[in-house]
């Protein structure tokens, strides 16, 4: 695991970082006294509408849920190629999110919006007309790319737009679209499959149920499209483009009683500071080939995906037929579990500002172990009765509680706050790249975890979730060794989250030198 002791920044840097922090408390503190709450209704407006490309990729990534058994019947698929098909968009997410970071960097944070949105129409319509597995397969993946574009821009453009005092809850936004993307798409599933009588019965003009599902992400993203022609570009992405004017003009907009030339000013010492240490965007670094930032922002996201949470989402209703429950209720239960994950994410809203994200992530982490590890055991119970399985007893009941419990831990804390970090932990220069860096790493950690579980279910059940819950446990290790908190600082003073050691032990000294140097200087004068 790399190191967190970050070798970007040097001592020096960090040392009057620090101190110009220490004693701009005050400031900072008069300001935000000073913001008044007529301040927020425009920024938290842009925020929800920049959110909505989080409302497509959960409703893209978790439609085929309802649609797997039909696909597997349509196309005579092994369990294997199932899993293919379903984790292909998958890998287009991945390629989307490391292009993103890059067109987002050259061309802005809207143009990805746009060309996300036409993806997403397209690959809407061409799966549900799909002809065979492998044309499914490559309109999955184009979707992907469109989830892998808004994976990257809408929490690098909610983060840009927000004030600090907010930032934390208008980033957690973000997977609270996720959610009621999900939750949606699980609900539509629902009412094709039952108003047709299956996932694989004609529904309206003749057309499987299960191809409605698909072309019902068509009408989201149209709006998506028209969301991102209005919306207005990242002011921060404006001064890195030397368009400060625009970008002045945005904040004064959107924070009419703050103090736009100071954000201004951190934004361009910010974007200063970076150039000193190296080249100017680059995500090299002495550790394996990266620097410490980016590591960091790649292990959350794999630990975000490796705890198996996307399993609930994308097979829930193959994974409760498969111990015994009918189609129709299993796909209630998977509509339950997503209104769920809505209801859950809006705690995490309602703390992350408060508690700090570190303690979060850690609570979550101990929660989604003990749930993981309960549905272990509740599958380990599980018996063949006349030809199908089933968990006897109160088995059953007990997988489903402690499936949903692990829902709860995780839309709670990892699923919002993850974002979040990926959001703010990043130096301007590389925030968009890196953001594409680490959502990529998520990506493909979600296609393998997809990919791999129709086969490891297949061996066992209880293996599987026993693996799953031995990720959620090493995620509370890493948060707690390598995971500094950010909660209360400026976007600018978050990305040097991770300054050399005793750095702050440093700054202290320099400032009570200064201090006693400024007392000498007077002293004098008086005399």
């Amino acid at each position: 695991m790399p190191d967190a002791v970050s070798t970007d920044f040097s001592h020096s840097t960090v040392r009057r970082r620090l101190f110009e922090l220490f004693n701009n408390q005050t400031e900072a503190l008069t300001m935000t006294q000073t913001e008044k709450p007529s301040n927020n209704g425009k920024v938290v407006a842009l925020a929800v509408a920049g959110a909505f490309g989080g409302f497509l990729f959960g409703f893209d990534a978790s439609v085929i849920n309802g649609a797997v058994n039909a696909i597997q019947d349509e196309y005579a698929l092994t369990a294997t190629l199932t899993g293919f098909a379903v984790a292909s968009a998958l890998l287009g997410a991945a390629a989307g999110a490391y292009l993103g970071g890059r067109v987002g960097d050259r061309y802005g944070r809207i143009p990805v919006m746009l060309l996300g949105s036409i993806m997403f129409f397209v690959s809407s319509v061409g799966s549900a007309f799909a002809f065979s597995v492998y044309d499914l397969v490559l309109w999955r993946v184009v979707g992907g790319l469109g989830i892998g574009l808004a994976s990257v821009v809408a929490p690098a453009y909610i983060a840009e737009i927000s004030p600090r005092a907010m930032r934390g809850r208008l980033g957690s936004l973000q997977q609270l679209a996720i959610t009621i993307g999900i939750f949606s798409a699980l609900l539509s599933d629902a009412l094709f499959a039952n108003s047709a009588g299956g996932a694989g019965e004609p529904s309206l003009f003749g057309i499987d149920a299960w191809r409605w599902m698909f072309l019902a992400c068509a009408f989201p993203a149209a709006v998506y499209f028209v969301i991102a022609k209005i919306l207005p570009e990242s002011p921060r992405f404006l001064v890195l483009k030397d368009r400060e004017t625009e970008a002045r003009a945005v904040f004064t907009r959107l924070w009419p009683n703050g103090d736009v030339e100071r954000e201004i000013r951190n934004i361009r010492a910010s974007i200063k500071e970076d150039a000193l240490g190296q080249r100017v965007g680059s995500l090299r670094g002495k550790t394996l080939g990266l620097r410490p930032i980016v590591w960091v922002g790649i292990l959350l996201s794999v630990f975000q995906q490796f705890v198996g949470i996307n399993v609930i989402f994308f097979y829930s209703t193959t994974l409760w037929k498969a111990v015994g429950f009918a189609e129709s209720s299993s796909l209630t239960i998977s509509v339950l579990t997503g209104l769920t994950n809505i209801a859950v994410t809006f705690i995490a809203i309602a703390l992350i500002d408060r508690v700090g994200r570190r303690p979060i992530l850690m609570t979550g982490s101990i929660g989604m172990t003990l749930s993981l590890a309960t549905m272990a055991i509740a599958f380990s119970q599980a018996v063949t009765v006349d030809g199908e399985i089933a968990l006897p007893g109160a088995w059953g009941g007990i997988a489903l509680v402690a499936a949903n419990v692990f829902v709860v831990f995780f839309g709670a804390s990892w699923g919002p706050v993850v974002w979040v970090l990926l959001g703010e932990m990043f130096p301007n220069t590389i925030r968009v790249k890196a953001l594409g860096v680490a959502a990529a790493a998520q990506w493909i950690a979600n296609f393998l975890i997809a990919v791999t579980f129709p086969s490891m279910a297949a061996v066992s059940l209880p293996l599987t979730y026993g693996v799953y819950a031995l990720f959620a446990a090493l995620s509370f290790v890493f948060v707690l060794t390598k995971i500094p908190e950010t909660n209360g600082m400026s976007l600018d003073e978050a990305s040097t989250l991770l300054p050399p050691r005793n750095a702050a032990k440093i700054a202290a000294r320099t400032a009570s030198k200064q201090g006693e140097v400024r007392s000498g200087r007077e002293a004098a004068l008086r005399r």
